[in-house]
């Protein structure tokens, strides 16, 4: 099932933060909750994220630019921003606020100071309950043999299962993503110029895919992981 950000706003750690807009979007789902204090966050986006900000960057930032960053980070398929009014604001941008209002985005504030760890700690917790990968997946049957014997769709479960429960969005994002990291043999630099993306997005995707799969990074799973992409392009997903 689907993490949503009415559900991350019940855990403890989100205790007393208020939404200011976009309560009719609190249903929709959360895919990852990210630290960001850039201007340019909504490149690094792959869809679903929950954004915590101290606002420091927004302190920075001419007042005329408050309202088209959060249309960026909307368009950029954010699920919400969530603004700390503590060192740098005592209360939300204005310009904020009023894009926000009619993106119809959840803008959420938190009037204490609160620790991000523990709110990242705690919603990753969340969403990835019940998505764990089995330890030990056989590896050995060949693409023929797993399709022949109809243990094709088992398989890209067992080893893809959390990236598959995702929406549209960010599932062909982290898919392609992993698809060019291991056509290059997890060369970042090669796969960043292949997705025409930054370094720096590759480390941020390559968290959230050794969050939802595993590490990645190991020989064996990638074996796994490569059977089951493998599997998908043969039945045209």
């Amino acid at each position: 099932m689907q993490t949503t950000l009415q559900d991350l706003l019940a855990l403890p750690a989100f205790a007393g933060v208020e939404v200011l807009c976009g309560q009719g979007q609190l249903g929709q789902p959360v895919t990852w909750v990210h630290i960001s204090e850039v201007p340019d966050a909504a490149r690094f986006l792959t869809g679903g994220e929950l954004l915590l900000s101290t606002g420091s960057m927004l302190a920075q930032m001419p007042q005329a630019e408050q309202g088209p960053y959060l249309r960026s980070l909307a368009q950029g398929g954010a699920s919400g921003l969530l603004l700390e009014l503590v060192r740098h604001f005592q209360e939300a941008p204005k310009p904020l606020v009023a894009a926000a209002q009619e993106l119809n985005f959840p803008l959420l504030v938190s009037c204490r100071e609160v620790s991000f760890a523990d709110l990242t700690r705690a919603a990753h917790a969340r969403l990835l309950a019940g998505q764990s990968v089995p330890l030990e997946s056989s590896l050995e049957p060949l693409l023929a043999a797993l399709q022949e014997t109809g243990r094709a769709e088992m398989f890209i479960q067992a080893h893809l299962g959390p990236l598959l429960t995702l929406p549209l969005r960010p599932r062909a994002t982290l898919l392609a993503t992993l698809d060019a990291l291991l056509g290059t043999n997890f060369n970042v630099a090669e796969a960043a110029r292949k997705l025409g993306v930054r370094r720096q997005t590759m480390y941020y995707r390559m968290e959230q895919l050794s969050a939802m799969l595993g590490d990645v990074q190991d020989a064996k799973k990638q074996l796994g992981l490569r059977l089951a992409l493998e599997l998908m392009h043969g039945q045209g997903q």
